[in-house]
């Protein structure tokens, strides 16, 4: 079984910056692409960043653009999301997803590209 464990949320005043990591555990699995999604309380989640392992394209949610940044490690399987220029708005709990199975039919922007998630972990961002 994999495990996806994401680590680094907290709070932080506006302005600041947080490094959020989602490492794989459990057993050996191959990834084609990792990603954040988000969901803020009382909304659906959404689409934060991605990347493809294949291609080494990065692909992020407009309201982020510019202010995070997504990178990783296939071979280990870690993705991380640094963010920077934090928003009251930003505020959600932030899910590490990864792809297993290579769904290229579906958008990475999608969450029916991914197969794995990990628990969330909370993002709060006060003004």
């Amino acid at each position: 079984q994999v495990q996806l464990v994401e680590s680094g949320g907290g709070l932080v005043q506006a302005g600041g910056s947080l490094r959020l990591s989602c490492a794989a555990s459990g057993r050996t699995f191959s990834s084609y692409a990792m990603g954040w999604f988000r969901q803020a309380p009382g909304k659906e989640r959404v689409f934060v960043a991605a990347i493809s392992w294949r291609s080494r394209g990065t692909y992020y949610a407009d309201s982020v653009k510019g202010r995070f940044t997504i990178s990783g490690d296939n071979a280990k399987n870690t993705v991380y999301l640094q963010m920077n220029s934090l928003k009251p708005e930003d505020t959600a709990v932030y899910y590490c997803a990864a792809d297993s199975f290579g769904r290229y039919s579906e958008p990475i922007q999608s969450d029916r590209r991914f197969d794995y998630w990990g628990q969330g972990t909370q993002v709060t961002v006060s003004s």
